[in-house]
């Protein structure tokens, strides 16, 4: 196994476990846990093959990836009721798979050539698209667009710090794995101490004379 693919083997699981979670609070039935769960855990890596025009998508080309999703799902299916709070364990868990995905899509990226805009971009898709799938079929207020919480922001930041850690003659892994850091630390810290950008106040225009 390589170090990308064991990227998208965990990214896929955790991923998995937030979409099954969120089915729950939907109270869907089995075949909707396994849908939702599937959909989010190979959707930001679905996004990115397409538009690096893989040879295959991930998931098809290896489909034990959607038997780790279906699994998940099956997992929560039948545990979520244990959980006394649902929404921060989706909080949590959607942090660490954001850690994972960014730098599975960096490293797809890199290993294919691409320049650093493109890189970034692929790190961030990765990363957001599976869940912002999930919670706009599910109806919940998707957490990329969550007023003044770092999401795409830490996604970004960890995607730049691994092409600067590359630049700087570090290993691949070495850069991946800064990567992961950055990006976990910057959405945990978000939940944990409000950590935030400004966000846009709209003012009236001046008047004219």
């Amino acid at each position: 196994m390589t170090l990308l693919q064991g990227l998208d083997y965990l990214s896929v699981f955790i991923f998995a476990l937030t979409g099954a979670l969120v089915a729950s609070r939907a109270q869907l039935d089995l075949v909707g846990f396994l849908f939702i769960a599937s959909l989010t855990a190979v959707g930001g890596g679905t996004v990115r093959d397409l538009l690096l025009n893989r040879e295959a998508v991930f998931w098809i080309a290896n489909p034990w990836y959607i038997a780790i999703a279906c699994t998940a799902a099956v997992l929560v299916f039948f545990t979520a009721h244990r959980l006394e709070n649902r929404r921060r364990a989706i909080d949590w868990l959607d942090a660490g798979a954001l850690a994972v995905a960014v730098p599975a899509g960096v490293g797809v990226a890199l290993s294919l050539g691409h320049g650093p805009g493109v890189v970034v971009m692929m790190g961030m898709m990765t990363g957001a698209f599976g869940g912002l799938m999930r919670d706009v079929v599910c109806n919940e207020v998707p957490l990329v667009l969550r007023q003044g919480e770092l999401y795409l922001t830490a996604a970004f930041a960890g995607a730049v710090t691994a092409l600067l850690v590359r630049w700087g003659i570090g290993p691949a892994p070495v850069a991946l794995l800064a990567c992961a850091a950055v990006t976990f630390l910057l959405r945990a810290g978000s939940m944990l101490f409000g950590w935030k950008l400004p966000v846009y106040k709209s003012r009236p225009p001046r008047n004219r004379i």
